[in-house]
């Protein structure tokens, strides 16, 4: 099983016109300790708003590409809806270039709308694009000369479109966040599937059947059809420390969201908790992971590691999972007969 982490790079604990280069500076930091330690997968989520550092994932992937060796980059996700699909393919061809074959795009429609108006984008088109530029760009990836024409774009024949990635095949997973006719999507198309869930793995037996049925029925390989699941998890040396620990940094990060306008409740949380949100100790969270891996079929989980915390907690929680989470997780899923020796990096 893969484990990776993802991050906003929010800046809800600090505003002030120099925390996003920290915050990015931060990021490449942390990037580099996972990459040395073992972890697959480091990706970074697009937002447009004043609260988050990452804008241009790609700009800050490439940063990263530039000093780490063997972690895969992604995005977690990009907008595909509201950015143009050739110029995310010339975009990540770049970073597969500079990364020598490490980079992945995971794309998604996006939490927050702000990025519609931004680009001049209509929300009421909201399903509609995403389905032709997903489309769009798997054509860009797999048949690069082959003419094309829509509705949200230029019509493209006889375009060079490069440089290309220097994978073969650069592989674009579908970012769902819960909605059953986008996990059908990334089955009909037959990519691998990035699922959220910031409960337990059962939650999401529903949507993984539905994406598994669409790509047979479509007539799609079972083994082109990858499973990655992720969510919010921080990790303290006890379980109750790291409830305690977290809690209130998770509280205001839910403060913009219109479900909890005033942060999420404590009895929420707690809730949250008893259903499979992974905070606690490194056994507990090995043992949550596990269970996306068991439950599911899951063969990647990619856990945001530092929702709404200042560096310092943000730093801890990644150092656990680095050294006791992620040795155990390579253990228990190897596949028999691989040896420590053959898998390492």
């Amino acid at each position: 099983m893969e484990l990776g982490v993802y991050s906003f790079g929010d800046l809800l604990l600090d505003r002030t016109p120099e925390a996003a280069g920290r915050r990015l500076d931060t990021l490449v930091r942390q990037a580099q300790a996972a990459d040395e330690a073992g972890l697959d997968v480091f990706a970074l989520g697009e937002h447009h708003r004043p609260d988050y550092a990452v804008s241009a994932p790609e700009v800050v992937l490439a940063a990263i590409a530039a000093t780490t060796r063997r972690i895969r980059l992604t995005t977690a996700v990009v907008v595909l809806s509201t950015v143009d699909p050739v110029r995310l393919m010339e975009q990540f061809g770049t970073l597969d270039q500079i990364a020598h074959g490490r980079a992945e795009i995971t794309v998604g429609r996006g939490v927050f709308p702000e990025s519609y108006r931004l680009f001049g984008y209509d929300l009421k088109d909201y399903e509609a694009l995403f389905d032709e530029k997903v489309r769009l760009l798997l054509q860009l990836r797999d048949d690069p000369d082959k003419s094309w024409e829509g509705t949200f774009r230029a019509p493209l024949s006889d375009m060079w479109i490069g440089p290309r990635p220097a994978q073969e095949r650069l592989p674009v997973w579908i970012g769902v966040g819960g909605t059953p006719q986008s996990a059908v999507r990334a089955g009909t198309v037959g990519q691998p599937m990035f699922l959220a869930l910031f409960t337990g793995p059962r939650d999401g037996a529903r949507l993984v059947d539905l994406y598994r049925r669409a790509g047979a029925e479509a007539g799609h390989d079972p083994a082109s059809l990858r499973l990655a699941t992720g969510g919010h998890m921080f990790i303290a040396r006890t379980s109750q420390g790291a409830r305690e620990q977290f809690f209130p940094y998770y509280s205001r990060y839910f403060s913009s969201h219109p479900s909890f306008p005033g942060g999420m409740p404590r009895p929420v949380y707690d809730q949250w908790i008893a259903k499979g949100l992974l905070v606690g100790s490194p056994q507990q969270v090995i043992d949550g992971i596990m269970a996306h891996h068991e439950v599911l079929g899951a063969d990647r989980f990619v856990g945001q590691f530092d929702p709404g915390l200042p560096e310092d907690l943000a730093d801890s929680s990644l150092e656990l999972l680095l050294t006791e989470v992620l040795p155990v997780i390579k253990a228990e899923t190897r596949a028999p007969g691989i040896t420590a020796t053959e898998t390492a990096p």
